[in-house]
Parts: C-alpha cells; sequence; structure tokens
C-alpha cells in the first residue's frame, strides 16, 4: 500500500524568502528528528530538502486526484 505525502502551505519566509514562497503549496518529507526539534524537512525552491520551522507552514488536506497531479511535479 502506498503511503500518502503529506503537504503544508507556507506562511512566513522571514529569513528564507529566496527559498520559501508564501501562500505555496510544498511537500513535506517524513523526519522524526527534525519534528523532535520542532521543524519540518521540506522540499523547497531549490528542489532540494532542508529543515523549516514548523511555524512558517499550515498543515493541508489535498484530494486524492490534486496530490496526484503535485507528486508527478
Amino acid at each position: 500500500m502506498e503511503v500518502s505525502r503529506k503537504f503544508v502551505v507556507c506562511i512566513k519566509n522571514t529569513d528564507y524568502a529566496a527559498s520559501l514562497e508564501v501562500r505555496k503549496i510544498y511537500q513535506v518529507l517524513p523526519d522524526s528528528k527534525a519534528s523532535h526539534h520542532k521543524m519540518l524537512r521540506i522540499i523547497d525552491e531549490s528542489g532540494e530538502d532542508y529543515l523549516y520551522p514548523n511555524a512558517y507552514f499550515m498543515p493541508i488536506e489535498l484530494s486524492a486526484s490534486l496530490q496526484q497531479v503535485l507528486e508527478r511535479s
């Protein structure tokens, strides 16, 4: 069974304006160590994954069809 991916929307980009766009949807990668430090591992504008503060994002639920489209991007 395929694991559903988690997505968030950026609500703040202080100190990360080149890496994050406010109101943009980002994919979250699992990282239990990061979550212990109140951080999320995000695939950012560079296409790479980096740690960012949880407070910069709000979780969102996507329809299955939209999630499929974003996963192909």
